[in-house]
């Protein structure tokens, strides 16, 4: 076996039934950036993300529930966002009305974590790491 050429993730998807309440949702609610939105052949090609981070979010219009799991709670959500201080990140977020499954954050063996919800449904969870490293 050779080895990989591949050298970064890009983009991942979330799929939203529309894409400028997800672009609220992700730009005021969570505070993240616009990085990409052109009118393309399939339709409006719109990215989000971290301001510093090469990977991007594309907000793809599609049906409800789209690519989620069929049993609430079976599966992650499509994204893990990190946080330096998740406490205080989670009071300024729920003050921006974001809405979240638990009503704090909770601690884990690698750290910190709370999930969020957009308003399609789709599951964001967000993590503090207790330690330097992946987790």
């Amino acid at each position: 076996m050779g080895a990989t050429v591949l050298t970064d993730i890009m983009y991942v998807t979330v799929y939203v039934t529309d894409q400028e309440r997800a672009l609220e949702f992700y730009t005021e609610g969570l505070g993240l950036v616009k990085h990409i939105d052109v009118a393309g052949p399939d339709g409006r090609f719109l990215a989000v993300g971290v301001a510093d981070s090469p990977v991007k979010i594309i907000l793809w219009p599609h049906a409800p529930a789209a690519g989620q799991p069929v049993e609430p709670g079976a599966a992650p959500g499509p994204l893990v966002i990190e946080s330096d201080d998740l406490r205080e990140d989670f009071t300024v977020l729920r003050g921006r009305g974001v809405a979240f499954v638990e009503d704090e954050p909770q601690d884990y063996p690698f750290g910190v974590r709370v999930e969020a919800v957009d308003p399609d449904g789709n599951r964001i969870s967000l993590r503090q790491q207790r330690f330097g490293g992946q987790g």
